[in-house]
């Protein structure tokens, strides 16, 4: 079986997205008084469906930047090989207006285009701004599904205690939805610390960043989801 790279940016991705999508839902249905069963029914639709549509959006994504990347390797390869001295000419120019001149920047210029790989390399990133990404589209599908199901299914614990048990610490569907309050927040801070390290900023501001976006959209699916209860119970 051919082995999956996990990427913490495809994680993250997923995860974020699962822990706002379902808890929004168990927000919106807990605020229109619904039953526990009802959360969790339509909590385990959003997490098969919403997470299968975006595993592919992202391997769609990433393949399409992967074949773009592809494509113009392949026309900067034809354009070292067919067109020497306007490349090299470009390499020049890059690397003047870094601020390199006389024979430094020859030295420079002879040094990168000497080797066709770190020619190639070269245009790819400073005249085009391109990097190649080495994730495959296959692993971020796969990673961007299991982060959104594992994270998302945090929110929905609770009520299946409640489906569950019945009794207990979690027996009601309130004190369900204040434990899913709880467990969710703690996730939207963890991933929020997860994100912090991949982008390299402050891991207490990005985790509390991260719990007030969830928490604004949990607040408007609650008001949605009361609004509609009220109407149709009149």
């Amino acid at each position: 079986m051919p082995r999956v790279n996990f990427s913490v940016e495809d994680f993250v991705y997923g995860a974020t997205d699962g822990a706002v999508t379902t808890f929004a839902i168990v927000a919106g249905v807990f605020g229109a008084s619904l039953a526990p069963s009802i959360i969790l029914i339509l909590g385990f639709a959003n997490l098969l469906a919403d997470g299968f549509s975006m595993s592919i959006g992202n391997y769609l994504s990433t393949k399409t930047q992967r074949e773009y990347i592809q494509n113009q390797r392949k026309r900067e390869e034809w354009e070292i090989d067919n067109l020497v001295e306007q490349e090299k000419d470009e390499i020049r120019d890059i690397y003047r207006e870094k601020g390199f001149k006389d024979e430094l920047l020859d030295e420079i210029v002879r040094v990168i285009t000497s080797r066709r790989k770190v020619w190639i390399d070269t245009m790819m990133k400073e005249e085009l701004g391109l990097i190649e990404d080495k994730r495959k589209p296959r692993d971020t599908a796969i990673t961007t599904f299991v982060a959104f199901n594992i994270i998302g299914l945090i929110p929905l614990v609770p009520f299946m205690f409640i489906q569950i048990f019945g009794t207990g610490l979690i027996s009601t569907t309130s004190t369900g939805f204040l434990y899913s309050v709880i467990f969710t927040a703690i996730s939207f801070f963890l991933i929020g610390i997860i994100r912090g390290k991949v982008v390299g900023k402050g891991l207490i501001r990005t985790g509390l960043s991260t719990m007030g976006v969830g928490g604004i959209a949990a607040l408007v699916a609650y008001m949605v989801g009361y609004v509609l209860g009220e109407v149709i119970n009149q």
